[in-house]
């Protein structure tokens, strides 16, 4: 049965769909009853599948009541008394990386916990251009030149066989990884991987931070074990939660069970803006106010992953390992100006492949593939990611050299991207490809493009089924007297918010913009006023709003009655707390 929508929008300003998100409201009523929380409270949280005895974890998320035993992974085990021994016999450790912002974090991770267990640590980050993703046997076989005898491979490596066999005899590897595995794991030291076929541990949620963490967790354990800690201070891992938390929201992992309470407590520990490089990037990107998920997604990681992209791969590694001020501030100024050029260039993909996009959705293609020559490795991912968000479609995006096409993609909810790249690997189609389910990266070369697109149409047919836009799942009516600062300050309770536990969104009936402007220094942002047919004043605005539907009825001077969508806010400036609707769309009232 097909559901209403909600109050009647069935196409918004937006091209989308408005409906109720489901729940059960029993259950939203004995939350509120038994834990003396509003009732509105009690209904989002069952919204979200809580029941009555899990209000407390939810609400206050420990590491005390949800980290997990690290044995649980399989390798685990071998990989603590590989490291216990590297860090008791004074060994060379490599730490080997990616380009991302998950890897730059897992990365930093092992490599200040082994460094300040005395263990002395190189690192090590491909090229994205020269090299690719992920371990390549010139650079493994240097590693051991320089003296390694124990190499970590962290955010890479579960499918790096050729290239990790260039260690044999010379030096033990270790893979930290969280990528979808396939097959028998890499004959080395240890594979820790949640995702291989053979784990049991129900923790496939976590990003390669994650892992690493839960992997310095069972070192210090199998080193306190040995008395290793009797004569000095056990160094304290949860001070490396920031990086966590930054992985965490950055490689768009669920923030439920674990990494809830990962985020939660990685944003404490940011906020105390300890770190130099991170606290120099807050600096850059003018954050006064407490971190929180937006400050890791859209202010701290676009910077730290353009480099990998556009410019030195290991700048985003060497900034979260920098503890000078002066030397942090200089590199963070530099992360900004790349991810300025970053997009510039961007941009520049993103109008020719929204046209090929446009061109295969009217084709029926149930996955867009769109490729360009000459179109920078290191934006396509992004572009995919807006093409994706605009089309409500799995979608591909690669630049084209010499024949070889190099690409990123990106998923939507329910349909698993990574598995159909592997699939087409094994098929003969790609060159390389792997991921996981909302994300993978992949290479072909271009005479097979027609072949590789037509598997993934077959592979994930399921999106010829899906509207045009996601459907926008709303959490409450308000009017604009009732959204109040007090009532946005309980919603705060539910964060942090990010994949898995979406921010809600509330839908204003009937309010009427008073007044509207531009702001911002390209003018890409929408200020607003509201007023209420039963009284009551709001402030809004509207980000990302240059032109388009939405932002001409933001604009429109008629003072219609709308319906808007929205994030309610509590803002915080020089004590002071508002509110504010993040207005994400809007349709006429009836």
């Amino acid at each position: 049965m097909t559901q209403e929508p909600a109050l009647g929008v069935s196409r918004s300003a937006t091209g989308r769909r408005w409906v109720w998100r489901e729940g059960d409201a029993r259950t939203g009523m004995a939350i509120a009853q038994r834990t003396e929380l509003p009732e509105l409270l009690g209904r989002l949280l069952a919204g979200r599948g809580v029941v009555p005895e899990q209000v407390a974890t939810f609400l206050e998320p420990t590491l005390r009541a949800l980290l997990p035993d690290p044995s649980v992974l399989i390798d685990m085990d071998r990989a603590a008394e590989r490291l216990a021994r590297a860090v008791r016999a004074g060994e060379l450790v490599a730490v080997f990386g990616d380009y991302d912002v998950d890897g730059a974090c897992a990365g930093a991770l092992m490599v200040r916990a082994l460094r300040a267990l005395g263990c002395q640590v190189a690192h090590y980050v491909p090229h994205r251009l020269q090299e690719g993703y992920g371990p390549n046997p010139a650079a493994i076989a240097g590693l051991c030149d320089r003296g390694a005898t124990l190499i970590v491979c962290v955010d890479c490596g579960i499918a790096a066989h050729q290239a990790l066999a260039a260690a044999e005899g010379r030096a033990d590897v270790i893979v930290l990884d969280h990528h979808k595995a396939e097959g028998v794991p890499p004959p080395v030291a240890a594979v820790v991987n949640p995702n291989r076929l053979d784990c049991p541990s129900g923790l496939r949620q976590l990003c390669a931070a994650g892992v690493a963490f839960l992997a310095c967790v069972a070192l210090h354990r199998q080193l306190r074990r040995a008395g290793f800690f009797a004569s000095g201070a056990e160094p304290p891992l949860l001070d490396l939660l920031d990086l966590v938390a930054l992985a965490t929201v950055c490689d768009v992992m669920p923030l439920t069970g674990l990494n809830r309470a990962l985020v939660t407590q990685g944003l404490k520990v940011l906020a105390r803006r300890e770190r130099a490089g991170l606290a120099a990037l807050l600096e850059v990107g003018q954050m006064r106010d407490r971190p929180g998920t937006h400050t890791l997604g859209f202010l701290i990681g676009p910077r730290i992953n353009a480099a990998g992209r556009i410019d030195e791969p290991d700048l985003g590694l060497r900034l979260l390992l920098c503890d000078d001020p002066i030397e942090a501030r200089a590199m963070a100024e530099r992360l900004d100006a790349v991810n300025r050029r970053r997009q510039e260039v961007e941009a520049e993909v993103l109008t020719a492949a929204f046209e090929q996009a446009e061109a295969q959705l009217r084709a029926g293609h149930a996955v867009l593939l769109v490729q360009g020559e000459g179109w920078h490795p290191g934006v396509v991912g992004i572009v995919a990611g807006r093409i994706k968000e605009r089309f409500n479609r799995p979608t591909c995006v690669a630049g084209v050299a010499e024949g070889l096409a190099k690409g990123s993609g990106r998923s939507v909810p329910g349909l698993d991207l990574g598995a159909a790249v592997i699939s087409a690997r094994q098929a003969g189609l790609l060159e390389s490809g792997g991921g996981h389910a909302m994300a993978a990266g992949f290479s072909y070369r271009t005479e097979r493009q027609a072949a590789l697109h037509a598997f993934l149409n077959e592979r994930l047919a399921a999106a010829t089924e899906l509207p045009g836009a996601a459907d926008l799942v709303v959490e409450g009516s308000l009017t604009v007297k009732a959204a109040t600062c007090e009532l946005a300050q309980q919603v705060e309770r539910l964060g942090p918010f990010g994949s898995g536990n979406e921010e809600p969104i509330f839908v204003l009936s009937r309010a009427r913009v008073v007044r509207a402007d531009r702001v911002g220094k390209e003018g890409n942002t929408i200020r607003a006023f509201l007023e209420g047919e039963g009284g009551g004043r709001l402030k809004a605005i509207c980000f990302r709003a240059k032109e388009g539907p939405l932002a001409e009825t933001l604009l429109s001077r008629d003072r219609r009655p709308l319906h808007l969508c929205g994030q309610l806010r509590a803002e915080r400036w020089n004590d002071q707390v508002s509110v504010c609707l993040h207005v994400v769309d809007a349709a006429p009232a009836a």
